[in-house]
């Protein structure tokens, strides 16, 4: 008889670990050996499956808490946005009060000197007049004290009567003499007057024959040519020191229309363009049939000016020389925006007067350039946070569908976690009332109802 060892599989299982013979013992108080490595699997997964559970846990923690400050972040960059906006507005806003107050500054002044000035001369003719009565006054006075001293000299003294006349015709004679002396200032005047009119006058009429004989002695693309080349002549003999800054140059480049000016100027102060003219040269011989008007020109020089970008157009134009209109020098065009007719002679002096018109304006164009680069710069700011808000939208519902679709899938490993949790807590329960009943069993409860068995284990015991 020998004691056999045996192991417990299940619950309802027992195993022996070596073969048994009629007579063996198993003695089940021996035999603690139970196979738990099922159940130390099961505990070993369920808790890989919790710390999986809580690192995920944390990642959405990480990702909420990152998602909250990029939101925050975004606020405060709107309302930095917004603030700097409503700044730039209000600059703006600013800016055209002031240009607005100091126009009606300059016209409250203008007025102002003019009432000064009409207010001057009456008084200047106000006190001229006064000071006429009061010499024409002192003269019928002294006329008057004259007569008075006479007669009363005649009166009394009679014997000085020759002595007085004598006196008076040198006086006349001193009179006359000094008449005689400003009639002839008077003709030295006249005389001087009418040389320098006979001067200006011969000038104006060799001026007259020399463009009569430029005219003459050249062909019709000479004339033209002569021209342009007397504009650059003049422009470059003063380029140097009146307009060190401008561009000056032919204007070779055909525009869509396939049309082009002869002469573009622009001028420049601290990088920026303040003034530009579009220029047009006009001559024909005094011999050509078919004569042109300046008219005829100006619809082509205005597009020329618009294709061109050019503030003013300027036809310089020995055209229609017997026109007393456009002999005054220069001429407005009304019927075009900014266009000017003039003669040869001032070309370069048109170009001073409009530069120095348009200097004044210099400090006002560079404000209103900058308001343009800051209106730009908002601009493109305002477009590159939409593209931001778009890009962030799209982000932000890709990664909330991934969100849900991470808590789905805790929620579906919860689930699955709770049921291996009440399969472990099953497992528990049965376990400990296997131990319940393995610590119950006895010979008795094994060989009741079994006489063979009681037999057996009365042999033993025997």
């Amino acid at each position: 008889m020998a004691k056999i060892k045996f192991h417990i599989a299940s619950q309802t299982e027992l195993i022996l670990d070596q073969a048994a013979q009629v007579g063996d013992v198993i003695d089940l108080t021996d035999e603690q050996n139970i196979d738990t490595s099922i159940i130390n699997g099961k505990i070993a997964d369920m808790i890989a499956d919790q710390v999986a559970q809580a690192k995920e846990e944390w990642a959405v923690q990480q990702d909420k808490q990152a998602a909250i400050e990029l939101t925050n972040q975004l606020q405060k960059q709107e309302q930095t946005l917004q603030l700097t906006i409503n700044d730039k507005d209000n600059r703006i806003v600013a800016l055209e009060t002031e240009l607005k107050s100091i126009a009606q500054q300059n016209d409250a002044e203008l007025k102002t000197q003019l009432v000064k000035q009409e207010l001057t001369l009456q008084a200047t003719l106000a006190q001229k007049q006064t000071e006429i009565a009061e010499l024409e006054s002192k003269i019928q006075t002294i006329t008057q004290q004259s007569q008075s001293e006479l007669t009363t000299q005649l009166l009394k003294k009679e014997a000085a009567v020759q002595s007085e006349l004598a006196q008076r015709d040198q006086k006349v004679s001193e009179l006359t003499s000094q008449l005689q002396l400003k009639d002839q200032e008077k003709q030295l005047q006249l005389v001087n007057i009418q040389s320098q009119y006979e001067a200006q006058l011969k000038t104006a009429n060799e001026q007259v024959e020399f463009y009569k004989d430029f005219k003459a002695r050249q062909s019709t693309k000479e004339i033209g040519e002569s021209l342009e080349q007397y504009a650059m002549t003049e422009f470059n003999k003063i380029r140097p020191y009146a307009f060190p800054n401008a561009y000056f140059e032919k204007d070779n480049t055909l525009s869509e229309t396939n049309s082009k000016g002869d002469f573009i100027f622009r001028d420049f102060q601290d990088g920026l363009e303040f003034i530009s003219i579009m220029f047009d040269m006009k001559n024909e011989a005094d011999t050509t049939a078919t004569k042109h008007r300046n008219m005829d020109f100006f619809k082509e020089l205005d597009k020329d000016r618009r294709e061109k970008k050019t503030e003013y157009a300027v036809l310089v134009s020995m055209l229609e020389a017997d026109s007393d209109y456009y002999n005054t020098g220069i001429v407005q065009v009304s019927e075009y925006d900014k266009m000017y007719v003039i003669r040869p002679q001032f070309f370069i002096q048109f170009i001073g007067v409009l530069r120095n018109a348009a200097l004044n304006s210099v400090a006002y164009k560079q404000e209103l350039e900058q308001v343009r680069e800051q209106n730009v710069d908002i601009t493109h700011f305002e477009s590159d946070l939409t593209n931001f808000k778009t890009a962030f939208g799209k982000n932000y519902q890709s990664a909330s569908k991934n969100f849900k679709t991470a808590i789905d899938e805790i929620d579906k490993s919860i689930a699955r976690m709770e049921a291996v949790k009440r399969s472990l807590t099953t497992s528990e329960n049965q376990l400990r009332l296997a131990n319940n009943k393995l610590e119950d069993v006895s010979v008795k409860k094994l060989t009741r109802g079994n006489p063979t068995m009681k037999a057996k284990f009365d042999e033993v015991g025997g």
